[in-house]
């Protein structure tokens, strides 16, 4: 469970790029109110570039540090020497599940641009994709469980009142995870990677990803800002005099001034101008001017609203705030509540520190709370990682094809009677040290 921009608490969503051949996660992308084909789209974009190296990672985790031949790859793409320790690949061929986001045009668009063969896995024959189905698995055991508000598959699996357990932003959910990938995925040994020379020895992700290097070379792809516009979706606007109008949103610029009221030369949309949007950062758009270029037009409220939102939590507040006045009033007020929801989702409802903080993190041990794993908290910097409350048994989730929903059932259900003795069971079996890890055969030697 993660915290969304307006402090309810929400199962994130899931999806990840597999290279088959190394194991590795080439990308992995969270979001709070489902994967859109931008996100598919830009996922394709993060796997042909090198993943940052974050401020407060320890020096173990740079690129320079992993068993690769780091100078010969700088000397080839300069941008490395600032990456983490994760491959970069631009893969030949992806295979995808029949989901609408994998279907759409912008991630049909994407990679035409990239130049990837796009192949849809043979429907109801989920084994098709069998690699990241396991990978799922195996980020909810080495990941997922660990991490505060894990919802685990089903009620018996989990802790009571879960959702309050939940303290992280997805923000700070992939922050975490970009970190576990690098220093818990990349260099751990993979029993399905071998080598022709080293049959005995199971190789890492990143290990394989320097053998193969070896084999077939590295080809660096430079991605500019503009390359990642054009991948995002597409919509088609008029251009008034009061500039482009969406979802009770004005973008304007003095860009605009000469195209205002005129019609664009594609006829194909009635004279309507080619926009460019990202629904995870609507505080601008890009227009197609009449001489290619994309022109990024601004919100007008953009100086009011520092923080990036996304279409999800627009349309909340539009649910919420009632229309007075004429549009610039209703659209002013839209803006002054998204800014004031910003605000307290950055900094707290009352003052205090937001999730993650180290004082919340300071703030949960004094209260009782389970510390976080020593290997974790000693040089890690993941601090995050909180040990899960020790009443409840943990197994690996049930992943979904391409996509996987971080979920279980909602909530547990409400104390019926009788339910009193079960809960004095469990926390006895709490302070004796808790349930641990579910093993299935040790439960049915018991049986």
């Amino acid at each position: 469970m993660a915290v969304s921009d307006h402090g309810t608490a929400g199962r994130p969503e899931l999806t990840i790029a597999l290279d088959v051949a190394t194991r590795s996660i080439l990308a992995a992308i969270l979001r709070p109110a489902g994967t859109k084909a931008i996100d598919a789209a830009l996922l394709l974009a993060e796997m042909a570039v090198p993943h940052p190296v974050r401020p407060n990672w320890p020096a173990c985790l740079r690129l320079a540090h992993a068993s690769i031949p780091y100078e010969r790859l700088t000397d080839i793409d300069t941008r490395l020497e600032h990456s983490a320790a994760r491959p970069v690949i631009v893969p030949e061929t992806v295979i995808v599940d029949r989901g609408n986001i994998y279907l759409s045009s912008a991630f049909r668009a994407a990679c035409e641009t990239l130049g990837v063969s796009l192949q849809p896995a043979p429907s109801r024959q989920p084994a098709a994709k069998g690699h990241v189905e396991r990978t799922f698995a195996s980020i909810n055991t080495l990941f997922g469980q660990y991490v505060a508000g894990y919802t685990a598959s089903n009620t018996v699996e989990r802790g009571r009142d879960v959702q309050k357990e939940a303290c992280w932003t997805v923000a700070q959910l992939q922050d975490l995870l970009d970190e576990w990938i690098t220093a818990g995925w990349q260099p751990r040994p993979h029993e399905g990677l071998r080598h022709p020379t080293m049959a005995k020895a199971a190789l890492s992700p990143n290990e394989m990803w320097a053998a193969l290097i070896a084999a077939f070379g590295y080809m660096p792809v430079p991605l500019t800002g503009r390359d990642y516009v054009e991948l995002l979706p597409t919509r088609w606007h008029k251009i008034t005099d009061r500039g482009i109008r969406i979802s009770h949103r004005t973008y304007d610029d003095s860009a605009l001034n000469p195209l205002r009221g005129q019609p664009s030369d594609v006829h194909a949309h009635g004279g309507k101008w080619e926009v460019h949007h990202n629904p995870h950062d609507a505080r601008q758009v890009w227009i197609r001017l009449p001489d290619g270029r994309l022109a990024e037009i601004p919100w007008i409220h953009r100086d009011h609203v520092h923080q990036p939102f996304n279409d999800h939590l627009w349309q909340h507040l539009k649910t919420h705030i009632e229309q007075r006045g004429d549009h610039e009033q209703y659209e002013s007020d839209l803006a002054e509540a998204l800014h004031a929801i910003l605000t307290r989702a950055r900094t707290g409802s009352d003052g205090r520190p937001a999730a993650g903080t180290k004082a919340t993190r300071e703030q949960h041990v004094q209260a009782g709370g389970p510390a976080w794993p020593a290997a974790l908290d000693s040089g890690s910097t993941i601090p995050g990682l909180a040990q899960q409350p020790q009443d409840s048994a943990r197994v690996p989730g049930q992943a979904a094809t391409g996509v996987h929903d971080l979920d279980g059932p909602d909530c547990l259900d409400g104390l019926e009677e009788g339910d009193e003795d079960d809960e004095q069971d469990w926390s006895a079996a709490a302070a004796a040290g808790g349930f641990g890890l579910y093993d299935a055969q040790r439960e049915a030697e018991q049986w």
